[in-house]
């Protein structure tokens, strides 16, 4: 017996099945979580069994959900290979390009994709910004053309090509006794109250790789989910932190003191990343030939 739901209810599905949440689901297709709701539960009542369970205050997938999520993703995956032929016969006329990004790369990735999009204003154009762990969970599930990492991912099979260097400089409030000395010893930082992001974080690996390979450990006073919120903390003088240079550019000279630490700056790169077996688009390999030509070095 054939099911009558819509591809729009497949959407909304597999949207819920890959975040494991109506809300985040919601804001990720615009659409208000009432509407999203509706449409699962008659997609729900379509297919005839329980798609979603709730344990606590998350949601799973059923056997049955998960079953429908692997086929769904198999259409979505037919579409997209039909809507790839399309795009190489209308050349970079008209296209899709996904992209998803780490939070830091939100200082340099908008612009970058919007200059490319001035170049070929026929294709639509979307970027995601979220955390490492969603961006992980997506490119295991082949879902975007490309993801802007400063770490790319070891235990997955990726093509990774470097796109531009990301400096890790340590940052400091202009008024800091340590601004304005040369050749700081990492001995002395690692005494300094430390902002840190979540453990983790590619940023935060490599710095306390650098004094852990000198024997040194950091005095972590605070944990905190954003580079915005290391700055605003260090600014008001809580602590020193290690940023990607790329999250000053909208900053005014001055504003904070980048200190001269011995094995600083940590020189990282940001790579685009896709799973092996994927075939790029013609628009998605425009835009990473775009990348390499035009990122700031």
């Amino acid at each position: 017996m054939r099911h009558h739901f819509t591809f729009r209810q497949l959407e909304i599905f597999e949207a819920i099945a890959r975040t494991g949440s109506f809300t985040r689901a919601s804001a990720e297709l615009h659409l208000t979580q009432p509407t999203v709701s509706m449409q699962i539960k008659k997609l729900t009542e379509i297919i005839g069994v329980p798609l979603f369970e709730q344990v606590g205050k998350k949601i799973y997938l059923t056997e049955d959900g998960s079953e429908l999520a692997q086929a769904t993703r198999a259409v979505f995956g037919v579409m997209d290979r039909f809507a790839m032929s399309v795009d190489e016969r209308q050349g970079l006329k008209k296209g899709q390009l996904r992209l998803m990004a780490i939070s830091t790369a939100s200082y340099f990735a908008p612009r970058l994709l919007g200059e490319f999009a001035k170049r070929y204003p026929g294709i639509d154009v979307s970027l995601r910004v979220t955390n490492k762990e969603q961006v992980l969970a997506s490119i295991a599930n082949n879902l975007d053309d490309l993801y802007l990492l400063g770490q790319p991912p070891e235990d997955m099979d990726v093509v990774v090509t470097p796109i531009m260097n990301n400096p890790i400089v340590v940052l400091a409030a202009p008024n800091h006794p340590l601004a304005g000395e040369s050749a700081v010893p990492l001995k002395r930082l690692s005494e300094e109250p430390w902002l840190m992001r979540e453990a983790g974080s590619g940023t935060r690996m490599a710095i306390e790789r650098l004094f852990a390979s000198r024997g040194l450990t950091l005095n972590t006073r605070m944990e905190l989910g954003s580079n915005e919120a290391i700055k605003q903390a260090v600014l008001a003088g809580l602590g020193i932190s290690a940023l990607s240079q790329q999250a000053l550019v909208l900053h005014p000279p001055g504003q904070f003191a980048v200190l001269d630490g011995v094995g600083f700056p940590i020189q990282r790169q940001w790579y685009a990343v896709y799973p092996a077996g994927r075939e790029l688009s013609v628009v998605a390999q425009a835009f990473l030939d775009f990348l390499l030509a035009n990122a700031p070095r």
